[in-house]
């Protein structure tokens, strides 16, 4: 099928500027989210005698740092997919979709590979106090890949169009990971900071990853619909205005 081979060239092209031509450029996936686990476990280990769940600050901050890089990393190469594949876009055997999909694949891939190992090697190699729940694991990284998908597609748009806006989403994602529950539980805040912090998509994927690995954790402020409903309005808006526009976006 043509759209399935354009897809695996992308990826194939992808794959070698992105991490290089050998296996070792790979290593730098994992090193980046090892380096901020590290370093949150480090700092925050000096100042706390236990993490907020668990036993294991390690695993603590790996269940808020791998989802929102998740996010934050699939999403910035989703919105770039149509710069990025810009001459590759004049011949007709390659559409709007395929670099959409391709960036989508290979980024989401890579990063479930990093977080199964990350979190794998936490559980196995550390005394965590976990109970891991397969099904909730899943579903929170399916809410994450959702809504980096709808983010970056409509992004994809949005940047070309108004190429201020780029700028503008670079600066309000500076305190993202602050205001996500990365490094606390937002059920543990003044109940007026953590209705605000609802909104926020991002509150729910992680809270339901650590949902899923500490099972006594029941936290009651998930909604996965919401995450969803959020996700879908995004993908579909931003489908929608690239496939009436994207052609004459990529001729400006």
């Amino acid at each position: 099928m043509p759209g399935l081979r354009a897809i695996w060239a992308l990826i194939l092209r992808e794959m070698s500027s992105s991490y290089g031509r050998s296996p070792g450029g790979y290593l730098w996936a994992f090193l980046e989210p090892l380096g901020g686990i590290a370093l949150l476990t480090l700092v925050f280990s000096f100042t706390f005698h236990a993490p907020p769940l668990g036993s294991s600050f390690a695993l603590f901050y790996a269940t808020g740092l791998l989802p929102f890089m998740l996010f934050s990393d699939v999403q910035a190469k989703i919105a770039h997919a149509l710069i990025y594949s810009r001459a590759l876009l004049a011949y007709p055997a390659v559409s709007f979709l395929d670099a959409l999909i391709a960036r989508f694949l290979l980024n989401t891939l890579t990063k479930l590979l990093v977080s199964y190992a990350v979190l794998a090697g936490c559980l196995l190699l550390l005394d965590t106090g976990a109970r891991p729940d397969l099904a909730r694991i899943l579903e929170a990284y399916g809410l994450g890949a959702l809504l980096a998908l709808g983010v970056g597609v409509l992004n994809c748009y949005l940047f070309i169009r108004f190429p201020v806006w780029a700028h503008g989403w670079s600066i309000l994602m500076r305190p993202m990971f602050i205001v996500s529950g990365v490094f606390f539980l937002i059920d543990h805040l003044p109940e007026p900071v953590a209705r605000l912090l609802w909104f926020n998509p991002l509150v729910h994927v992680i809270g339901r990853l650590r949902e899923g690995i500490y099972g006594g954790y029941r936290p009651d402020y998930l909604s996965p619909s919401y995450v969803a409903g959020v996700s879908l309005i995004c993908l579909a808006l931003g489908l929608a205005l690239l496939r009436k526009s994207y052609r004459d976006l990529l001729a400006r």
